[in-house]
């Protein structure tokens, strides 16, 4: 893997979504639980410009640990709770 899946910001956004509704604003469209977050709403909380989140996220995405949605023209992220506890028991393992 040429990018580094671990870092601080890809760890807190990991946590967040684990409970969207606490950490983020209720959207215009969709639902925080049943839908996710925007690459918006992540770069408002992490503080950062849209393009950084949206490359934390597409990387998460990419290695299977985020789910996507299209909803109109905004990509929403969710938490694959299934993919992130197989990647937990491999590591539990001795990977």
């Amino acid at each position: 893997m040429l990018r580094n899946p671990v870092g601080s910001q890809r760890l807190d956004i990991l946590e967040w979504l684990k409970d969207p509704a606490a950490h983020f604003p209720a959207p215009s469209q969709g639902d925080l639980v049943e839908d996710g977050v925007t690459a918006d709403a992540v770069a408002t909380k992490l503080g950062v410009p849209v393009a950084v989140a949206d490359s934390h996220l597409a990387l998460l995405a990419a290695i299977g640990l985020l789910r996507t949605r299209r909803i109109g023209r905004r990509t929403h992220y969710r938490r694959d709770e299934v993919r992130i506890a197989e990647v937990g028991r491999m590591f539990e393992k001795g990977w």
